[in-house]
């Protein structure tokens, strides 16, 4: 997908024309940005809707890359953002995004349309560690493994080979429960 074809309120057009197309049916709301109604809303398009929030050394993680990757059909309320950047700078936080300090390795990383988002991989370990404490990232977990049911297996094997790590029972129960209910199958 063309970035020409993603219209950020106050880029090309402001808020207020952008509203007033959208009322027309001319464009659609997309996260943070807009489409032109005929173009099928996927990957490209939710990713490229979001890169003003990105702070430079940013890739989209957790709940926002899960809808990025598919899953939903709303972006979460607050967008997430890790470090991608090696070089160490700290992200720097916004109203609309929550900055995590973790830094991403460069295999962490897929550019979808040239924007940064942490691999379906890494975004189902993450969410499922945060799971047990959060209840969001339960939801948006169960959203991603929706989309890709083989994932919940994986995942749950990758956690389980690790030594130690914060929650790893309740993440690899949970996966469990998930991969054993057939509740992520089609």
């Amino acid at each position: 997908m063309h970035p020409i074809l993603i219209y950020s309120p106050g880029d090309r057009l402001s808020l207020t024309e952008l509203g007033a197309a959208r009322l027309d049916g001319h464009v659609v709301e997309v996260g943070e940005a807009y489409l032109p109604a005929d173009i099928v809303e996927g990957p490209e398009a939710r990713a490229l809707s979001l890169t003003a929030l990105i702070p430079p050394g940013g890739a989209l993680c957790g709940p926002t890359a899960a809808w990025v990757h598919g899953a939903g059909d709303q972006p979460p309320a607050r967008h997430h953002v890790c470090r991608a950047d090696p070089s160490g700078r700290r992200l720097r936080p916004g109203a609309r995004i929550v900055t995590h300090e973790a830094a991403l390795e460069p295999d962490q990383v897929v550019s979808v349309a040239g924007v940064p988002v942490a691999t379906v991989e890494v975004v189902a370990m993450s969410l499922a560690f945060a799971a047990g404490r959060d209840d969001e990232s339960a939801r948006w977990l169960r959203a991603l493994l929706e989309v890709f049911p083989a994932l919940a297996a994986r995942t749950r094997d990758t956690i389980r080979a690790r030594s130690r790590a914060p929650g790893k029972r309740a993440a690899v129960e949970l996966l469990g429960r998930l991969v054993d209910q057939d509740v992520v199958t089609r």
